[in-house]
């Protein structure tokens, strides 16, 4: 008998190492599972939360509207008879750098070369642009030669209130050091407006529309209010020509009317292109040669 039992408890130990063996195993297979699926979320998270941040969720992606670089101000042509209206240039995707030739073919001569500065005025430039590519300038006067030593062009009138039917705020007006009335800058000061600037002028002063000046001479006023876009490159002599035609009085007491017509024949502007680099030892470095320092 105790053979017996002693058997029966052998089989039931054996029987018990058995299932203990199959629980392990058992055991083991669930853990190696739980470990294979919690890597797999980890990585599901890890790529959704990096294609989060790359916004592939986003469910109606949309593009950045464009900024507006020039805001164009309307003008009431009814109330301003000297108002011709040629539409308006665009507000965004304007060159911001380099620069524009404007060519100016006249009757006195020419042609006159400038290059309109577009990281300093590109408003302006966009406008001349705009202007010139609508003939606006075609066939108008340059109607005064100013006391300060420059010649006022881009008024269809000729009375020194026309334009366009917009306007745009200053840009570059020159802040420098303080000048004197006399227009001599002060003593090693190079002049605000060298001669060849090509600046802005308006009236009422910061409604600039077409008009601009052409400097032949230095000017250094106490407080400057003419946008500096841009600066002669060739045909200054031409300007210098203008410059000493004799004048007559304008019919508002100012001696400032060119005795002989000057007439623009053709203005044109070119696409935007990268200013080019000064020579070393050029006089592009001269203030005479930079009207857009200051």
């Amino acid at each position: 008998m105790a053979s017996s039992r002693d058997r029966q408890r052998k089989l039931a130990r054996e029987k018990l190492d058995r299932q203990l063996a199959r629980r392990a195993v058992a055991a083991r297979r669930r853990r190696q599972i739980q470990a294979g699926v919690g890597a797999a979320v980890v990585l599901v998270l890890i790529v959704a939360g990096a294609a989060w941040g790359l916004g592939a969720f986003d469910r109606d992606p949309e593009q950045k509207a464009a900024e507006d670089v020039c805001l164009w101000t309307p003008q009431d042509a009814g109330a301003n008879t000297s108002l011709k209206d040629v539409g308006t240039p665009a507000t965004t995707g304007l060159p911001t750098t380099g620069v524009r030739t404007m060519t100016i073919d006249t009757d006195q001569g020419g042609p006159v070369t400038a290059e309109l500065d577009l990281a300093a005025a590109p408003c302006a430039g966009a406008s001349i642009a705009h202007l010139a590519g609508a003939s606006f300038y075609d066939n108008t006067k340059c109607h005064e030669i100013t006391a300060e030593g420059a010649l006022r062009c881009g008024d269809p009138s000729g009375t020194g209130l026309g334009g366009p039917t917009y306007s745009f705020y200053n840009e570059n007006v020159p802040t420098g050091p303080e000048a004197s009335p006399s227009a001599s800058p002060a003593p090693g000061q190079p002049p605000t407006y060298p001669k060849g600037t090509v600046a802005m002028i308006s009236n009422p002063p910061g409604a600039n529309g077409s008009q601009f000046l052409l400097f032949f001479k230095d000017f250094s006023p106490a407080q400057p209010a003419y946008p500096i876009i841009g600066r002669v490159t060739s045909g200054l002599d031409v300007v210098e020509k203008i410059g000493a035609l004799p004048t007559l009085d304008n019919g508002a007491g100012a001696k400032v009317k060119p005795k002989t017509d000057v007439v623009i024949r053709k203005l044109t502007v070119g696409e935007a292109q990268a200013a080019p680099a000064p020579a070393t030892g050029s006089p592009a470095a001269s203030p005479a040669a930079s009207p857009s320092a200051g």
